[in-house]
């Protein structure tokens, strides 16, 4: 008896119905081809489905994020490009001509690499000229595989000229498969919907270049950039679940004669986690705007902060999401941690969590990211006006900004790294509070956050309107 091999992965339907709610709504591709905002409103609408369903997001953000980097080659992105944007999910194992609507994936890290991706082994020899361009032969392994059910993916793999990106589609220019060997599934903490896989390419696989030779890695990181928008949007939208869950926990449970959410202590944990989760959208929306504001103008003030702020807030927000779930988890109690086959949400958004802040880079290479995009570009003036909005209005925000625009910090000094990406996040976040929302919020957050330097939520100091916090953070009925 013999096998054989078809490599691919079989969904639940439930899956494939959240793709196409997703796809229908412009959560992809769309926003490229939409008039200004249409990054920001998509933003706001995938923080808004990661409360419903995150781990399916993985395709879908990766399919977003990808168009500035295939524009490098423009066949290719002159014949995937539309189906990248159109809005008719379509499940099917077949060539991307005859598809409705397409999603893509990526394949960069390695077992003998991880995020340093210039110790990648996979070989891409060139074996002619097609209508798709330089198109290569790809030998090697991919150790994650995000999605291995997209149409086409975006890999890394050394050429002669050096680390190159290619385009691998699941079908080749005349329609025959390109085999992409799916070795087996990741057994992962969470994130169980997105088939994460291993994958293997034996020589007879083909990639299309994407750009130019040994140029690979800044060109796959123009996606890379945008995922981490998205893990930044997702643990927010993560955050605002949970805190959902423990507000209408909180309010219905009577404990000591009093509903949980009239007791003093909790009052203060419920306003110290309403804060974290307001200050985490306004930074990803915010890093939302950038993409939008550079997408459709030229300002020199917004491509700073692009490429200042991702980094920022993919660090900032993903390494506070594990946190701020375990302690809305405890606001429920053992019912927050009991799980029946999977099922307990809140138990599920606290498994979520990790894989926002080691995806795209984990927290190490975020930080290290922000010290690459100081040092190439002067960044003061850009961060000075950033900050004006809330100059004066809160000695412990002043007192952050000056030592931020002080230079306090050393750019080469790789151990402060961290440090310095907290403190841009907390000053930033801090502005951004000052515009819309409440002074009750903005005066906790600048006390707890710039003036205490809490390291454990529900510590707000007395004095703090926490009431008025909590109110403003209660779901809309």
């Amino acid at each position: 008896v013999q096998g054989r091999r078809i490599d691919e992965v079989d969904f639940h339907p439930s899956y494939h119905a959240l793709m196409g709610a997703a796809l229908v709504h412009g959560l992809h591709g769309t926003p490229w081809s939409r008039p200004p905002l249409a990054h920001v409103e998509r933003a706001a609408a995938f923080m808004l489905f990661t409360e419903l369903e995150p781990s399916v997001l993985c395709p879908v953000s990766m399919t977003y994020a990808v168009t500035p980097a295939l524009r490098a080659n423009a066949a290719v992105h002159a014949a995937f490009g539309p189906g990248l944007a159109a809005t008719r999910y379509d499940p099917r194992s077949m060539p991307a001509s005859g598809k409705t609507a397409l999603t893509m994936g990526m394949g960069m890290t390695e077992k003998q690499g991880g995020s340093d991706v210039r110790a990648n082994t996979t070989r891409a020899e060139f074996d002619a000229d097609s209508a798709w361009g330089r198109a290569y032969r790809l030998t090697g392994h991919k150790w994650f595989f995000s999605a291995p059910m997209c149409d086409a993916f975006l890999v890394l793999a050394q050429a002669e000229g050096g680390l190159s990106c290619f385009f691998v589609p699941r079908f080749g220019i005349k329609g025959a498969v390109n085999p992409i060997r799916i070795q087996r599934l990741k057994d992962k903490l969470g994130n169980h919907a997105n088939a994460s896989s291993e994958v293997e390419f034996g020589g007879d696989t083909l990639g299309w270049l994407v750009g130019e030779e040994g140029r690979g890695v800044p060109q796959i990181l123009a996606m890379g950039a945008l995922t981490r928008l998205d893990c930044a949007l997702g643990t927010a939208g993560l955050m605002r679940q949970a805190l959902s869950l423990a507000i209408h926990h909180t309010r219905q449970r009577m404990a000591f004669g009093k509903r949980l959410a009239e007791q003093p202590l909790m009052k203060n944990v419920l306003a110290d986690l309403a804060l974290e989760s307001e200050a985490a959208i306004a930074l990803a929306l915010r890093v939302a705007r950038t993409v939008d504001e550079t997408e459709h103008g030229n300002d020199p003030h917004e491509a700073a902060m692009r490429r200042v702020l991702t980094p920022i807030a993919k660090f900032w927000i993903c390494k506070r999401g594990a946190a701020f779930a375990q302690e809305a988890m405890e606001c429920l109690g053992g019912n927050g941690y009991v799980e029946a086959a999977g099922e307990g949400v809140m138990a599920r958004i606290y498994r979520e969590m990790p894989v926002n802040s080691i995806w795209e880079g984990a927290g190490n290479i975020q930080a290290l990211d922000l010290l690459r995009a100081l040092r190439g570009a002067d960044v003061a003036a850009a961060l000075q006006h950033e900050l004006a909005p809330a100059q004066g209005a809160h000695p412990a925000f002043d007192a952050m900004a000056a030592r931020l625009m002080h230079a306090q910090y050393d750019p080469g000094d790789e151990a402060q790294a961290r440090r310095l990406a907290r403190d841009m996040a907390l000053a930033v976040q801090a502005a951004l509070l000052r515009r819309p929302s409440s002074d009750a919020v903005f005066d906790a957050f600048c006390t707890s956050r710039l003036g205490e330097a809490s390291d454990v939520f529900g510590a707000l100091p007395a004095g703090q309107d926490v009431d008025a916090i909590i109110e403003r953070a209660m779901p809309a009925l």
